[in-house]
């Protein structure tokens, strides 16, 4: 009997305990280590910042659960991995050994790489996590009860940012549904060389599309923007040229800011020696193997992907849905495969597939494949988007407290996309 266990338990590690449970059945025993006791579907959290959700919307405890499927369930801080004799220090001081360990853990949020930020100990808030966005929340309230500027955008070394975006047009949106939109001046600040990005090089017509939408809704924007650091309610930013050099410095008084960080990898993961980059983030090959520890797997946000092109202000490329779902499977199926003595050879599908809300409409966009020249790229807006992007949190939580495994991009958001099945 082997035991995998698999490390975090957000939108990929909920989904990999399940796959992984449903293929090796009983024969194989399956835990998942997370730090905290409840699952976030983090892509709701810009709705949680502006009060159009609560926690319980979004959260479960999640024990239960998996123990239902037969999986364990430990709710553990993991401090130390000792990948040369597979086992696992939890932060009381347990053990857990493992047979194959999968790292699904998700980024640490690096707000101390820019002095001021983030919302312990710095002045900017953030919607990285549920907790994160119920402070924003609070933010938010005192913002509409004391009109002043607010900044939205993303720090140098960001890797995602359409949430950027989602809450600059949700804050919009919500303004203007107090009727009080004309009395807060707003101001979209990100390292991207243009608006639409994205970390990607573009998509389409993002940059024009985006551009003249933050433009309709009044939202003025800095690109190239260096952030450096940040006093409570002043923002200083080195604004550069294409080339690099300084072009302009801002300093914008704000009443609230919320800026996304630049990622890097969890202390425990980066600490161990050849797993990672100098960012901490998990070396993987085409299979999501580790190229250094034959039993080690990893998906999601916490693997090396280089960035799409070098930019004057340092972004990093986004890990999406869609690639998150398909690393998983090649995962749970490469695992499977090895345990049964067969050829590793399943390889994830590395496209980019976003719904990213606007409040009261939305944007739609593909990449096939995520870095350029593209086989397609679809990038299409419409309340309709809005409309998918509730739906799809709707069903994903649903299928996570149902614990199956079936495909969400693959069966349903291509399908609604009227996109055939990305090869």
């Amino acid at each position: 009997m082997s035991h995998i266990v698999i490390l975090g338990a957000g939108t990929g590690g909920m989904p990999a305990a399940y796959e992984m449970k449903e293929m090796v059945g009983k024969n194989h025993e399956i835990t998942v280590i997370n730090e905290r006791d409840y699952f976030q579907f983090v892509p709701s959290n810009p709705w949680i910042a502006v009060g159009w959700r609560e926690r319980d919307d979004i959260t479960f405890p999640i024990r239960s659960y998996l123990e239902k499927k037969g999986i364990n369930f430990i709710a553990q801080r993991v401090i130390e991995i000792d990948a040369e004799n597979n086992s696992l220090t939890l932060a009381n001081n347990e053990t857990v050994d493992y047979d194959y360990l999968i790292i699904t853990t998700g980024p640490r949020l690096a707000f101390d790489e820019v002095p001021g930020s983030g919302p312990h100990n710095g002045f900017t808030t953030s919607i990285c996590t549920t907790t994160h966005a119920e402070e924003a929340y609070k933010q938010f309230k005192n913002l509409c009860e004391n009109p002043g500027h607010i900044i939205i955008g993303a720090m140098p070394g960001a890797s995602c940012f359409g949430p950027a975006y989602e809450f600059a047009f949700i804050v919009d949106c919500a303004l203007r549904k107090l009727k009080i939109r004309d009395k807060i001046p707003m101001t979209f600040v990100t390292s991207e060389p243009y608006i639409g990005h994205l970390g990607l090089g573009g998509v389409g017509d993002s940059k024009s599309m985006l551009e003249s939408d933050l433009r309709k809704h009044h939202i003025k924007f800095i690109t190239n923007a260096k952030t450096t650091h940040i006093e409570e309610g002043k923002m200083y930013i080195d604004e550069l040229t294409e080339d690099g050099q300084l072009k302009k410095n801002h300093q914008l008084d704000f009443n609230m800011a919320m800026m996304l960080p630049a990622f890097k990898g969890v202390d425990p993961v980066a600490n161990v020696e050849g797993l990672c980059n100098p960012r901490g983030f998990v070396i993987v090959d085409e299979n999501q193997r580790s190229k250094k520890y034959a039993n080690i797997f990893s998906a999601g946000v916490c693997i090396a992907i280089p960035p799409i092109e070098q930019t004057p202000v340092a972004t990093g490329a986004p890990k999406t849905g869609y690639m998150i779902e398909s690393m998983v499977t090649a995962i749970v199926h490469n695992i499977n495969d090895e345990i049964n003595g067969k050829p590793v050879n399943t390889t994830a599908t590395w496209n980019a597939i976003c719904l990213a809300d606007m409040g009261d409409t939305g944007a739609a966009f593909v990449a096939l494949p995520q870095i350029p020249p593209r086989n397609l790229v679809w990038f299409k807006k419409g309340k309709w988007v809005h409309a998918a992007k509730v739906a799809f949190e709707k069903y994903f939580i649903r299928k996570m407290k149902k614990g199956t495994s079936e495909p969400i991009y693959e069966k349903y958001i291509l399908k609604t996309l009227g996109i055939e099945k990305l090869k």
